[in-house]
């Protein structure tokens, strides 16, 4: 891969595609799929440890818990036992797991007509390096 497309690949989705674009993809994707929503997932700019995900539009069934949504990225990311992933949606809130992925959308949905997420991790469980650390 071109060091541009490297990059390209590496900027937020947001700027890869400018405002109409994205809205008639929503509606190209809205009209062949009614029954899903169009999610954007991301992983959080200044993530170091999580690598990136070989995709990052999803299609998801309405009635999809948060939390379900959750485990299939950690089985896609496969995350250590040691790490936990987090989930910012809207690049601003973290949402209640048990609540659908259709609920989510309604009130999270950007104005381009996607859900946007973004992913983090956090190392926890007595992760190597935290064990490692001297006693105060």
């Amino acid at each position: 891969m071109a060091p541009f497309e490297k990059s390209m690949e590496m900027m937020p989705f947001k700027q890869r595609k400018c405002l109409a674009t994205r809205k008639d993809e929503v509606c190209s994707i809205r009209s062949k799929f009614p029954n899903k929503l169009p999610v954007i997932v991301e992983r959080y700019i200044r993530e170091k440890t999580l690598p990136l995900l070989d995709k990052t539009k999803f299609l998801v069934p309405f009635e999809l818990t948060l939390g379900q949504f959750l485990c299939l990225l950690r089985n896609k990311i496969a995350l250590d036992s040691t790490q936990a992933l987090f989930l910012l949606v809207a690049e601003k809130s973290m949402s209640c797991m048990s609540s659908s992925m259709g609920e989510v959308y309604s009130q999270h949905r950007d104005t381009d007509g996607f859900l946007y997420i973004t992913y983090a991790s956090q190392e926890m469980f007595g992760a190597p390096h935290l064990a490692a650390r001297p006693p105060c």
